[in-house]
């Protein structure tokens, strides 16, 4: 089984302590979040075929990385740098200092192992097409060499998302489908030369031949970095999700970095005080 660690919540950021203590145990117990039962994930080495990280921050989690390669199991590291405004993102890494530590790990474990995920694409009055252009084309240079992969999505905006982004008193808008494709191509290209791959997450109606879909849990790249097969099916989350199957081990109202946009968070109050009542040495998040 391939663990995610975790695209609910910022575990290399924030958990590394209790992700340690889980990979002692042998276990993780995990909620579920819409029924609220409780079940077991199995994190000994002979039952995980390897591990997807998703992170804006993976400096604090040296010890982690460090772990898991001495169980002998494969990582990859989903890293989201964007590089948007604070009012957008008021809690994330620096960029330049997040550009350090994605080109650091590359060097350490290899570039094999790095996803870039700009990710999401959202358009307001701060964040034009033509920000966007400049922007990226700044950060794949910054991050030539040290992945292979871009991912996009365009920002889906949610109910408790719209309710965050409101607060920033900026405009915003959500184009038309032919739009996104078009915006989403645009940036595939700028990309292209810095030597990465463009993907897209999850959206299959924006699909084009500039960008094909993403696997962000990633059965082949696993297999790449531990140089032997993994039995991995595709089962995705949703439609149009191509990730391979796997067990998350995280939850949701968790990260406290405070994303406007974020899926995973009703608010940033309510991650902090999560964080707050936090303890490392707890069973399940």
């Amino acid at each position: 089984m391939i663990i995610s660690a975790s695209y609910r919540t910022d575990i290399p950021a924030y958990y590394g302590a209790w992700f340690l203590n889980r990979l002692r145990a042998g276990w993780a117990g995990v909620a579920n979040p819409y029924g609220g039962q409780t079940r077991r994930v199995n994190l000994a080495a002979d039952a995980v075929d390897g591990f997807v990280f998703w992170t804006r921050n993976p400096a604090p989690f040296e010890d982690g990385f460090a772990a898991v390669a001495a169980m002998d199991r494969p990582f990859v590291v989903q890293m989201t740098i964007t590089g948007y405004p604070r009012r957008l993102e008021p809690g994330v890494l620096e960029m330049r200092a997040a550009v350090a530590a994605f080109r650091d790990l590359a060097e350490r474990y290899g570039a094999s192992r790095m996803v870039w995920r700009y990710d999401p694409v959202l358009l307001t009055e701060a964040t034009p097409l033509d920000w966007h252009r400049e922007n990226l084309k700044r950060l794949a240079d910054a991050l030539a060499g040290a992945a292979d992969e871009c991912v996009f999505s365009f920002a889906h905006i949610y109910r408790k998302s719209l309710r965050n982004l409101r607060t920033t008193g900026l405009a915003w808008r959500d184009p038309e489908i032919e739009e996104k494709r078009d915006v989403l191509a645009t940036l595939a290209e700028i990309v292209r030369p810095a030597g990465f791959r463009a993907t897209l997450c999850a959206q299959p109606e924006l699909v084009s031949p500039a960008l094909g879909p993403a696997r962000c849990i990633d059965g082949a790249r696993l297999e790449r970095v531990a140089g032997q097969a993994i039995a991995a099916k595709t089962k995705g989350n949703r439609p149009g999700c191509y990730c391979a199957e796997s067990r998350d081990i995280g939850r949701y109202d968790a990260c406290p970095q405070g994303c406007v946009y974020c899926y995973a968070n009703r608010s940033r109050s309510a991650a902090q005080r999560r964080l707050a009542d936090h303890r490392p040495s707890d069973e399940q998040l």
